[in-house]
């Protein structure tokens, strides 16, 4: 009994690897009724860029010798990235969320995951599991962040991302690569959108809500439709990307200016130039609303309509239109500016 002790406690003061794979076996019935955690009343909490999200954890009772473990499922790989191990006296936080987790302990039975500052890249699958000899059980929430997706292409055209660069694209646009779910329920609220793209999981996909010729026939239904997964150094399409909401705020600066001097304009106002996702997030959240041209960071040329009305593109919907990349010379346009908070 007592080397039993002494093993457990040295699991938990063990540092764990970087990452394990939960796979139930072929053949496995499910899960019994649980027995020590608590069904979470909602396993999707909802939240946005910023926030801070509590995702429920309660214990029935505690075990002898009992820890509770927190992990991510990552969309990616599937792996479980380890984020925090407690025995209820004493925790260790694991990994990249490290600084911006801590449990939110509000009696002793709540070990409740917090997290702070919420990130992009924190959306998806969490487990919350009870390691209790072998009678481990566990529970799966899911963190879900408002926001939109839009879909990429760069100033040469379509089609000329492989997978790494359209990942870097929707980064240095203020966004990610959007999951599955976030393009399907982008494709839900009425994206249609001719051109494929990478997708967080390096499959590839076109949302369609009015079937046409161009788009794969007028005969198949509306739907996300896939290429499925695709070499993601040698295969080249557009990006779907995802951004949430702004810490701080988009204003439109009118002039005639060029590319260069749209960025003068917004550092003479202690801002930076705007980009693509902080646009889109504007929009979207802060319904931003004007029916001017004006330059963003990646040499595009914008601007967000929640309002349509002829004059302003004459389309029947809301979204942010396109201009394109014009030269950056030409001095037509005025600038977005983004002043973080």
């Amino acid at each position: 009994m007592h080397r039993l002790l002494l093993l457990s406690c040295l699991w938990l003061l063990a540092a764990p690897p970087a990452s394990t794979i939960f796979q139930r076996p072929t053949g496995t019935p499910a899960p019994l009724r649980l027995q020590y955690l608590l069904e979470p009343l909602h396993p999707t909490v909802h939240t946005q860029r910023g926030a801070t999200a509590i995702l429920p954890c309660v214990l029935r009772t505690l075990p002898h010798n009992y820890r509770v473990k927190w992990s991510k499922v990552e969309p990616t790989n599937y792996r479980e990235n380890i984020i925090i191990i407690t025995n209820g006296l004493y925790h260790k936080n694991y990994g990249p969320l490290s600084p911006r987790v801590r449990l939110r302990h509000s009696h002793r039975y709540d070990a409740s995951l917090t997290i702070t500052n919420v990130a992009l890249e924190d959306e998806g699958r969490y487990r919350c599991q009870l390691v209790n000899g072998l009678e481990d059980e566990s529970i799966l929430l899911t963190l879900h962040l408002e926001g939109v997706v839009f879909p990429y292409q760069p100033s040469n055209g379509r089609y000329k991302f492989n997978y790494h660069e359209a990942k870097q694209a929707c980064e240095q646009q203020d966004s990610r690569l959007a999951t599955y779910q976030q393009l399907y329920k982008a494709w839900t609220e009425g994206l249609d959108w001719c051109n494929a793209g990478w997708i967080l999981d390096g499959t590839v996909h076109y949302p369609i809500i009015n079937s046409r010729e161009p788009c794969g026939g007028r005969l198949l239904l509306p739907g996300v439709r896939t290429y499925g997964a695709r070499d993601k150094q040698k295969d080249r399409f557009d990006a779907f990307c995802f951004t949430s909401a702004l810490q701080g705020q988009v204003y439109f600066i009118r002039g005639h200016l060029n590319f260069k001097e749209a960025g003068q304009a917004c550092r003479n106002h202690g801002a930076a130039i705007a980009k693509v996702g902080q646009l889109y997030s504007a929009w979207k959240f802060s319904q931003l609303d004007r029916c001017d041209g004006g330059w963003l960071a990646d040499g595009s040329v914008r601007y967000p309509i929640t309002i349509p009305r002829e004059r302003c593109g004459g389309l029947p919907d809301p979204g942010v239109r396109s201009f394109g990349f014009p030269s950056k010379e030409m001095r037509t346009y005025g600038t977005y500016c983004f002043m973080g908070k």
